[in-house]
């Protein structure tokens, strides 16, 4: 993993076409905003895990719940 240190109001590219900015520092908390191309889906860990989790359950195929 790269780590960089960053302050308010700097920022890091990705490639050429995305950028993260640090937008704010409050606490224990950066915010940060990000500049990417609309086909670049850009998402919280958690939100992305929730997504992967519902493509995997709509994917898996469904058990026959009625006996024969």
């Amino acid at each position: 993993m790269l780590v960089l240190s960053r302050q308010r109001d700097e920022s890091i590219m990705i490639g050429d076409n995305i950028v993260i900015t640090v937008v704010d520092i409050r606490g224990d908390k950066v915010r940060l905003g990000i500049d990417a191309p609309k086909e670049v889906p850009v998402h919280r860990q958690e939100v992305y895990e929730a997504i992967k989790k519902e493509k995997e359950s709509a994917s898996a195929p469904q058990a026959n719940s009625e006996a024969t």
